[in-house]
């Protein structure tokens, strides 16, 4: 089942998402790479960070549909993070080559496979359109992965002395964790979804405009105790609007993994919208979701992440000790913002 996608662009970069599958059918622009930041001399550039931001505007996008002050708030935060991120493994990866140490091929491809299910729904096809979106190749993309274990390493070396994690301790810690460590490419949901057109043929008189008011309206009216189901007959333009606007167990894969991150992110019966179809200027059509059941993917019993879980409680030990010595190396380090 497809559904009307979302389009934005931004650092010259054409993005696509959807209720349905994401789908490449335009040829998408590729930015010229430039600097975002030095580091000793190391540069981080502005496609890495666009391309480890990618996922996060479009949820953003999403969840802010005219991409108003809240959204470019939240999207600054969050691209300054990333980019203090990529500056702090620069500034730890020197210490790492001099110890003559070595990231295994097995742990980066392990690592690449993690992020793939995680940011992409497991969708390689949609990964390496993101790869290309951005301007990254694939062997840079793994120089980057190699990056964040190398930083991940170091912390392990130098910050991992206090005592090691009890039973007790990691039986907590692996509960409060194992939905994280789950296999989300075999998540399920069912939902109820109205769908409102930017423009109605029995209505010459309405506009994108007053098509967001009545989504608006219709979700104001779900808060205040009205029925769903019997809403979605009435004004939904979408798939299964006869049966109440009801999709029942979709797989995660099927939604794009902006929708899918917010629907399995938001609490079960959570009314989200409205999410705007097609570009800002110029929308398609208005959603409203509300989550019914969500069905989890299979987490891995504490056996077989045992150690992600022993440096889980590790760095949270030693927490304190890692960001002093951040500060102290980004204190003598000479770091420049473009």
């Amino acid at each position: 089942m497809k559904f009307p996608k979302l389009s934005f662009t931004y650092l010259g970069l054409s993005v696509v998402l959807g209720l349905g599958s994401i789908t490449n059918s335009q040829a998408a622009p590729v930015r010229i790479n430039g600097i975002a930041a030095k580091a000793n001399g190391k540069v981080v550039t502005t496609n890495e960070v666009a391309f480890m931001l990618a996922p996060r505007r479009a949820e953003l996008a999403a969840r802010h549909p005219k991409l108003g002050a809240k959204f470019h708030a939240e999207l600054k935060i969050a691209k300054r993070k990333i980019l203090d991120e990529l500056i702090n493994r620069q500034l730890i990866i020197h210490e790492f080559d001099n110890l003559g140490a070595v990231i295994p091929n097995h742990a980066i491809d392990a690592e690449i496979k993690h992020q793939i299910n995680t940011a992409y729904n497991g969708s390689e096809k949609e990964f390496s359109a993101q790869l290309k979106k951005s301007g990254l190749s694939r062997a840079k993309f793994r120089e980057l992965t190699k990056d964040k274990l190398i930083g991940q390493a170091m912390r392990a070396q130098h910050f991992n002395g206090a005592a090691p994690a009890t039973p007790a301790e990691l039986r907590t810690e692996y509960n409060k964790h194992k939905k994280d460590l789950r296999d989300t490419t075999k998540d399920k949901i069912d939902f109820e979804r109205i769908y409102i057109p930017a423009t109605n043929d029995d209505d010459l008189l309405a506009t994108p405009e007053s098509q967001f008011q009545l989504a608006k309206d219709l979700i104001t009216q779900i808060k205040k105790g009205g029925n769903f189901a019997e809403l979605a007959k009435e004004h939904s333009k979408g798939p299964a609007a006869a049966q109440g606007g009801k999709h029942l167990k979709m797989s995660r894969q099927e939604l794009s993994p902006a929708i899918g991150f917010i629907l399995f992110t938001e609490p079960t019966g959570t009314v989200v919208g409205p999410l705007a179809s097609g570009k800002p200027e110029a929308p398609q059509g208005f959603h409203i979701i509300r989550v019914i059941r969500k069905i989890d993917g299979p987490a891995p019993p504490l056996a077989k992440v045992k150690g992600q879980i022993e440096q889980i409680v590790q760095n949270r030990k030693s927490s304190a000790r890692f960001e002093r010595y951040l500060k102290r190396i980004r204190k003598k380090a000479l770091i420049k913002y473009y």
